[in-house]
């Protein structure tokens, strides 16, 4: 038996027309385009905009900020293409791990499944922590149980992960009108935040814009500074277009999670047409506010005043405007709200393509016969980000969200021309222009942005990937439905 071999595409297809009321493993179709550009924008548009801006201006970028947040735009659509030609062909749970197992092989399927399954937890029980904060700030809660830094055990973000996981698993259109909500609100405030936030702006804020290049302070230097810089023994340093690039690689973690969409192929009315519509149309909408905000935010404040923990907010309140911080706080609550949801509905996909392969138990993907979801996978999923979100601070492990999903898009772009070659004949109702040249480009690009993080974080998804290793050779190698075809097949 290979680690190499490949699911068919008739199964795969197979599974995505399975709806569950035959018997078969399926999840139903109740999702249009509308709806799953409400999930997408509902997972972008969250802490990246009310939190990272001001991180990654202060300590690597200054207004150069910007620029950061369009480069990590703009890859982040390269990948978003490749997303858009295979989940329209492939409609199914699942999307990367899917995508890979049916162009690389089963130990790369495995290897990118496992690989989103951190990124989703670790985003979902970060943000809840975050959501915890900008509560408490709101209603003034008591720090000890729901503060970022310092919580026993943060009580708001182990409540909002155990709500919004009871929507999830009572039903697909349930959270696609929570979600749609919640994102009108934000959208909206966004949209306040830079209509007001240009009177504020002042000239002198923004330049330099991209300030000249400074040797690093004591804690970017070893396992800590980017791995581009360790290759090549550079001195570690901050700002200039290094500066921008490094805080690219970071602010990348706002547009992840985008690939949600993709999971949600096999709950999609029309797939070919709707799926394209929600990637693209996610993306085009988030950058625009992403770039938007932050060159609000940088021009309110010199970037070396900013507040790393709430920077529009506190920018209002440096230009005399504080009224407005109350309507930022409710944006961030509403956004971090939807991000929670989402990447939890994204993660009981995940685990149940995966359980219905047997790579996990496949007793765990059972779909509920009411609701129409994977209800074991999502409570387990849910039961453990709850307690991450409760008991560890999760803050520091917020980069290993960023090299999860450029993981996956780097294969996702190879699966592409992969794809094309192997099964020419297949129907691709959306197409990647130029490829394989794009998809090449957008692979390079995201690969590129992976070594601009830290040493630290890279060592850190290395144990994760091992882990994983351990589990797939240890159960899913020998138990999973390929394998047991095989076997059977060798019987005969």
């Amino acid at each position: 038996m290979s680690v190499l071999r490949t699911k068919p595409i008739r199964d795969v297809l197979a599974q995505g027309e399975a709806d569950g009321t035959d018997g078969r493993l399926g999840l139903r179709r109740r999702l249009g385009a509308v709806d799953l550009m409400g999930f997408g924008i509902g997972i972008v548009i969250g802490t990246g905009i009310f939190t990272l801006t001001g991180i990654e201006a202060k300590n690597h970028a200054g207004p150069g900020v910007v620029i950061s947040f369009a480069v990590a735009g703009v890859v982040a659509l390269l990948a978003a293409l490749c997303y858009a030609e295979l989940a329209s062909s492939v409609p199914t749970a699942g999307s990367a791990y899917t995508y890979a197992y049916a162009t690389m092989g089963e130990i790369v399927a495995w290897i990118i499944g496992w690989d989103l399954l951190l990124e989703f937890a670790l985003g979902s029980a970060v943000v809840a922590r975050g959501w915890s904060g900008y509560l408490a700030e709101l209603f003034d809660l008591p720090s000890a149980w729901f503060a970022e830094e310092g919580s026993i055990v943060n009580l708001g973000a182990i409540a909002i992960v155990l709500i919004l996981g009871v929507v999830g698993i009572v039903g697909i259109r349930e959270s696609a009108r929570v979600t749609n909500l919640l994102v009108l609100v934000k959208v909206a405030i966004c949209v306040f935040i830079v209509v007001a936030g240009l009177f504020f702006v002042k000239a002198a804020n923004l330049s330099p814009f991209i300030p000249s290049t400074q040797p690093a302070g004591g804690g970017e230097d070893g396992i800590r500074q980017p791995v581009t810089q360790a290759i090549f023994g550079l001195e570690p340093s901050v700002f200039g277009f290094a500066g921008v690039l490094t805080a690219a690689a970071v602010v990348f973690f706002a547009y992840t999670g985008f690939e949600a969409v993709a999971n949600l192929g096999e709950e999609t009315k029309k797939p070919r047409r709707d799926l394209p519509l929600g990637l693209l149309g996610t993306l085009g909408i988030s950058t625009v506010l992403y770039i938007g905000v932050s060159l609000v935010v940088v021009g309110m404040v010199p970037y070396t005043e900013i507040d790393e923990g709430a920077p529009i907010a506190s920018a209002f309140e440096a230009a005399g405007a504080g009224w407005a911080a109350i309507g930022v706080s409710i944006a961030a609550v509403a956004g971090l709200t939807s991000v929670i949801l989402v990447d939890l509905v994204a993660m009981g996909r995940i685990g149940f393509a995966i359980s219905r392969d047997g790579l996990i138990p496949p007793s765990i993907a059972k779909v509920h016969p009411r609701w129409g979801t994977p209800y074991r996978i999502s409570a387990i999923m849910t039961i453990g980000v709850a307690l991450l979100a409760g008991f560890l601070p999760l803050s520091a492990l917020a980069d290993l969200v960023s090299i999860g999903a450029l993981c996956a898009f780097v294969l996702v772009s190879v699966a592409v021309p992969i794809l094309r070659r192997k099964r020419p004949d297949l129907d691709r109702p959306f197409k990647v222009p130029f490829s394989p040249v794009l998809p090449i480009v957008s692979a390079l690009a995201c690969l590129y942005l992976m070594l601009n993080l830290s040493v630290e974080t890279w060592i850190r998804f290395l144990v994760w990937m091992l882990l994983g290793g351990l589990i797939y050779f240890g159960y899913g190698y020998r138990r999973n439905r390929l394998a047991r075809r095989e076997a059977a097949a060798t019987e005969d």
